[in-house]
């Protein structure tokens, strides 16, 4: 773990979702590609998506298309139906959560943290992934990007979660893998944690306001209160 969190101690975390929780890389990258080349345009490397992902489906969109098109509202909005459709086909062919993460979300809720998902992905998606790999996981909030609730890096997501949980920002572990979650989680008032295992790497994490770096889920639970 990068810098001193061991003599802080929690008693409520929110969990980004792809990138953190579980790796979603190689499928999100196998649905656009099948959108770009089903429209005769370039595909990209599985590893540009690390970059591309992180800020929502339609940023998503909008980052993979020629930058000549990117800014065509006609092209963007077909895009992201047709994305929605491919991604529903293959969202579960690579898709596993990380080595670790189930067993560190069991150990935090042993100890009785409250927990909560926050992501950019869209609300369906992210409540079904979170339904199939943790199941058993007694989440208080599942938020993915819906109506109502602008996406982050505004913390109103993660505001609206502490008041569900009726605990103070300054309460909560944020642990995310881009510089989209560490501002969310400064904006929040909450502690922002950076998950290395993620797309973005360590180097990110810190430049972005990170007060630690963990390199495995376990070290997420001495964090916690018994």
């Amino acid at each position: 773990m990068h810098n001193g969190a061991g003599l802080i101690r929690f008693r409520a975390a929110i969990f980004d979702l792809d990138g953190t929780l579980v790796d979603t890389l190689h499928d999100i990258a196998a649905s656009m590609n099948a959108v770009l080349a089903s429209r005769g345009l370039p595909v990209h490397d599985t590893a540009a998506y690390r970059l591309f992902v992180g800020d929502g489906m339609e940023t998503l969109v909008r980052r993979v298309l020629p930058d000549e098109l990117a800014g065509d509202p006609a092209l963007v909005a077909g895009c992201l139906a047709d994305m929605r459709r491919e991604y529903r086909r293959r969202c579960y062919n690579t898709s596993r959560p990380y080595r670790g993460i189930p067993e560190m979300l069991a150990a935090l809720a042993a100890k009785g943290a409250r927990l909560a998902v926050l992501s950019n992905k869209p609300q369906d998606f992210t409540a079904e992934m979170v339904e199939r790999y943790f199941r058993d996981v007694p989440f208080l909030s599942v938020r993915g990007l819906r109506d109502g609730t602008p996406k982050k890096p505004n913390p109103a997501g993660a505001l609206l979660i502490a008041r569900e949980a009726g605990l103070p920002p300054d309460a909560f572990f944020y642990l995310g893998d881009t510089a989209t979650d560490m501002a969310t989680a400064l904006d929040a008032g909450m502690y922002p944690a950076g998950a290395a295992w993620g797309f973005r790497g360590e180097r990110e994490l810190i430049e972005s306001g990170a007060a630690a770096v963990l390199h495995h889920p376990g070290e997420v639970i001495p964090l916690f209160t018994d």
